[in-house]
């Protein structure tokens, strides 16, 4: 790995990267001695700029992360390091050092879930779809996840992708209300296939 320490005055920015959620947790400095440690320990080692000597996350809480994988950038001045959590990253007790929650994102998916939730909490069932199936209760919106999978497959079985993708996103929108209906939401349904996985 080709990194130029020395034009950046012996310590470069390393960017920490949850290795599955894919989320920024923080940002800290290595010098050669770091990376060197981190590489042959597996547990992310800086350089303490403040305390003027190496510092590996957890040493003291117990939070540490354990190495995946580096990577440098195109001017080999920057580290990536994708590495999985033990614990909350940042010293406040926050998930990451921008106080976010450490979850998976799935984009749209995951604004589509978070308008459910809203709609769901205003409970307007006369101006809104899903507050409307929420008060119909389970049974009514099992019903049209089932419906709406019969049309899926009816869709499949001819030619237009048009008719077939629509019903396909019906489907999905509707087995995202039934499941936070149940209580759940896709985060639930991907760690069980993450077990499954070989």
């Amino acid at each position: 790995m080709e990194i130029d320490i020395k034009s950046a005055h012996g310590l470069i920015p390393a960017i920490i990267q949850d290795s599955e959620t894919k989320n920024v947790l923080m940002l800290g400095y290595m010098n050669e001695e770091s990376l060197q440690k981190t590489i042959e320990t597996q547990k992310v080692t800086f350089f303490s700029r403040s305390k003027q000597r190496l510092w590996t996350k957890g040493e003291e809480s117990g939070n540490f992360l354990n190495l995946v994988s580096i990577k440098n950038d195109c001017d080999g001045d920057t580290l990536l390091i994708q590495a999985k959590p033990v614990g909350p990253t940042c010293h406040t007790g926050a998930d990451t050092c921008w106080q976010e929650e450490n979850k998976e994102n799935y984009g749209f998916i995951s604004q589509l879930e978070n308008t459910i939730k809203t709609r769901r909490e205003n409970a307007d069932s006369e101006k809104s779809y899903v507050a409307s199936l929420f008060e119909k209760g389970i049974n009514k919106i099992a019903q049209k996840v089932g419906e709406e999978a019969v049309e899926v497959v009816i869709e499949a079985k001819d030619d237009n992708d048009d008719l077939f993708l629509s019903e396909s996103a019906d489907l999905l929108f509707h087995y995202l209300i039934l499941l936070q209906a149940k209580g759940f939401q896709l985060n639930d349904v991907v760690d069980v296939l993450k077990k499954r996985q070989k």
